[in-house]
């Protein structure tokens, strides 16, 4: 599926890659994408706060991932997201929720550690499902659409149509499937 995609599409993804390793992730997320989106410039046609949207992300993690959504289907069975998020920063600290999972270190790279040498500067982090998903859905728009390629406006549409706390993030900020195609075709 790659070979569709442009040479900006491609710095899009590998920009994501390098955003999970920078956090420490243990996978690349649809969260990795958009801050790739962001920095590569994908959504300034768009004259959005990408700080502000950066913040929003920020916040979203802050909830464990809990989309809006979530959160209103978690209150009507009674339960208050917030409130669970106050007692786990409580016992935890502030941020719990979106602190990385650590990682844990296998034997080859205690070995390593061990021996002195050097540990391998690239390491391969995995696509999570969401971001799977996110790619496909690129592939169907550009096909949809009769696009011969998957560019970084088909990324954004695939973030805008797929629910979850980024196309929530987004809407917060005016970045809608529509406006983002009225600037695809301009």
């Amino acid at each position: 599926m790659f070979e569709r995609f442009t040479a900006d599409a491609r710095d899009a993804v590998t920009g994501a890659v390098s955003r999970a390793r920078g956090a420490d992730a243990s996978t690349v997320t649809e969260e990795h994408l958009l801050l790739s989106l962001l920095d590569l410039g994908a959504l300034d046609a768009l004259e959005v706060d990408g700080p502000a949207i950066t913040a929003g992300l920020a916040a979203a993690g802050r909830r464990g991932g809990m989309s809006r959504a979530d959160e209103e289907a978690l209150a009507g069975l009674g339960i208050d997201l917030s409130e669970i998020v106050s007692r786990i920063e409580e016992t935890h600290g502030e941020g719990a929720l979106a602190a990385p999972a650590p990682r844990r270190r296998g034997p080859v790279a205690s070995l390593r550690t061990a021996l002195g040498r050097p540990q391998p500067a690239r390491r391969h982090v995995p696509l999570a499902q969401g971001a799977k998903k996110t790619l496909e859905q690129s592939l169907r728009i550009a096909l949809g659409r009769r696009d011969r390629h998957i560019g970084t406006p088909h990324l954004l549409l695939a973030l805008v149509s797929r629910p979850g706390t980024v196309s929530e993030v987004l809407a917060d900020h005016g970045v809608t499937y529509a406006r983002v195609e009225t600037a695809l075709a301009a």
